[in-house]
């Protein structure tokens, strides 16, 4: 899969670590140029969402901008070792749910959500940083617990506690797609850590038995308003094609015409003419669709699943448990983007706002996506690092 390694010094050892340009040289390139070229190509759509706009025209080029900062960012991240990553989980995740705690308190409220906290010129979503961060505790968790020569129930039970929290105080915000997110990342390094069948089975079971409960008292207006699209989509039955389910409608048309090989770059009916609402955000893919047809489409997919396959690799050759646990984690993370954005664009998902990484325009998301490859990164670059055992720092 490419990219060399080094192997990292022992404790006690009078040799130095190897500097940055060794580091550097054990990147496996062709998955970082993978990666921009998912990210260019997410450009050009936005580039034909946006021609002729003169309110949007700015977006192709602010979208490559913060690409160009996210990337430094993820090759930054990539070059900090192993034991920095496994000594920084337990603080960082402590201060990205005091945050989410700050939130729930004197969070600002936009668009009807209250998910930003303001400190002074600053705007953070605490909600993002938690997504890395729980990926880095449960891998330090499991990495620890593995010395308890305990593999039954209760080694669970405190990652579950993990996951909960901050996925309940997400979901108060309210934030269903983020709660997922979580949700499934989390769940992704428990069963890796080997969750029984028998309680994996028992939980889905229970999950579905409370469906009708969080449907009738936990689940805001809005939000059942899109279950009840969801599932008349599914049934087969007319939804309201002008109200609740125009997008889908909208999205379902662009999809369709487009055909094989689509209708060509900036020739898309439903792009230009914006019938499409957020189509340059959560529902870009409908561009690509309809532009580019089931190739274009195909073609992303596919890229993505060399880039996620490559890092499920890059996980299972680590020699540290931490390092796996987190690879496979922040892999996880980033195909449930992939996923359920896929699944809610053709109507088989209900319509949560989850992005189509690097694709989609907004910023927050694709520094959380390239930030989780800086994680993916730096488990390449330092497997052979061996990660203590003792305590949370």
């Amino acid at each position: 899969m490419g990219g060399a390694s080094y192997t990292a010094p022992r404790s006690g050892t009078a040799f130095s670590r190897p500097g940055i340009t060794a580091k550097l040289a054990a990147v496996p390139w062709s998955l970082v140029l993978l990666i921009i070229a998912v990210a260019i190509a997410g450009t050009g759509m936005l580039f034909s969402i946006t021609y002729g706009s003169t309110t949007e025209a700015g977006l192709p080029m602010a979208h490559l901008t913060r690409f160009g900062v996210a990337l430094v960012v993820m090759m930054v991240l990539a070059l900090v070792p192993l034991s920095i990553w496994s000594r920084l989980a337990l603080p960082v995740y402590l201060v990205s749910l005091i945050l989410l705690f700050a939130v729930e308190l004197a969070g600002s409220v936009r668009g009807g959500a209250q998910r930003w906290l303001e400190l002074g010129p600053l705007v953070i979503q605490p909600s993002e940083f938690m997504k890395l961060s729980l990926v880095l505790m449960l891998a330090r968790y499991y990495h620890m617990a593995q010395t308890r020569e305990s593999s039954g129930f209760l080694v669970h039970v405190p990652a579950a506690v993990l996951i909960l929290l901050p996925a309940a105080l997400i979901f108060l915000q309210p934030d269903f797609g983020t709660t997922l997110t979580l949700l499934a990342a989390g769940g992704i390094i428990v069963f890796l850590a080997g969750l029984n069948w028998r309680i994996i089975t028992t939980g889905l079971v229970a999950g579905v038995l409370s469906v009708p409960l969080v449907y009738n008292f936990v689940l805001e207006d809005y939000q059942r308003g899109r279950v009840d699209t969801f599932l008349e989509q599914i049934a087969g039955q007319s939804s309201d094609a002008l109200g609740d389910g125009y997008q889908i409608e909208q999205a379902k048309i662009a999809i369709g015409s487009g055909g094989l090989r689509g209708k060509g770059f900036l020739n898309g009916t439903q792009s230009q003419l914006d019938y499409i609402p957020e189509q340059h955000t959560d529902f870009v893919l409908t561009v690509i669709a309809e532009e580019l047809g089931f190739l274009g489409v195909t073609g992303l997919l596919l890229a993505w699943g060399v880039i996620l396959g490559w890092g499920l690799y890059i996980a299972m050759k680590c020699s540290s448990a931490f390092g796996r646990y987190a690879a496979a984690g922040a892999v996880g993370m980033v195909a449930f983007y992939i996923v359920f954005n896929v699944g809610m664009v053709v109507g088989l998902l209900p319509v949560v706002g989850v992005p189509m990484p690097l694709v989609s325009y907004g910023g927050t998301a694709m520094l959380t996506v390239m930030s989780a490859f800086g994680l993916v990164l730096s488990v390449h670059i330092h497997r052979r690092e061996t990660i203590s055992r003792t305590g949370l720092f």
